[in-house]
């Protein structure tokens, strides 16, 4: 069973960012490695699912054109929007994926810390419409806490083999930090072209 509603309810009704996303180092420094992570300068259109109180998504945004960010607790959607309200081509919605998922196509989408709360036919169905709604050759970038929490039910280790077997996806970057895991990977083409690296995007390879 994925983790109940009750648990994020309850933890945004403790306190207006139970994480503690804005203020820690180690969320500051995770962010910035998601974002350098990046293989691409600029993005047309980008998903941040399970975005919380706007922490990452407002580092996202100056790599995007348009980011949909999405939360399923309203007052982090609220929290989210004040986070963002510089940024006018950033949408930021009440929505429950996968249940609710966007009718729409992107070159981005971002999964950080999100995963690990699904059981096995969610999580399936959550990397199914991520791989049906990324766009040949796009990035999806997924960043998980390595250690046990009792409220998750894989670790970002576990999940690395799930995630690097998904078909339709290459691997492009695989970050084993001790406390997480990241990984870059990208939306194979149909004709079968491999999508180039930021250097060979350059033309230095």
């Amino acid at each position: 069973m994925s983790t109940p509603a009750g648990y994020f309810d309850r933890m945004y009704a403790g306190a207006p960012d139970p994480w503690r996303l804005g203020e820690r180092w180690y969320e500051q420094r995770k962010y910035a490695l998601t974002v350098a992570s990046l293989p691409r300068r600029r993005y047309r259109s980008a998903f941040e699912p399970g975005c919380s109180v706007g922490a990452l998504t407002a580092q996202l945004a100056g790599r995007c054109d348009r980011l949909l960010a999405t939360d399923r607790v309203a007052s982090a959607v609220r929290a989210a929007s004040d986070a963002t309200r510089d940024h006018p081509h950033v949408d930021v919605r009440e929505l429950v994926v996968p249940d609710e998922w966007p009718q729409a196509t992107f070159d981005l989408i971002v999964l950080s810390e999100l995963l690990y709360y699904f059981d096995d036919r969610t999580l399936r169905e959550v990397l199914t419409r991520t791989v049906a709604t990324l766009e040949p050759g796009g990035t999806l970038v997924t960043v998980h806490w390595n250690h046990p929490v009792p409220e998750h039910r894989l670790t970002g280790t576990q999940l690395a083999p799930l995630l690097t077997s998904v078909p339709g996806l290459d691997t492009l970057l695989d970050v084993r930090d001790p406390d997480f895991t990241l990984h870059v990977l990208t939306r194979q083409h149909p004709d079968g072209r491999t999508t180039p690296s930021p250097a060979a995007a350059e033309g230095l390879v």
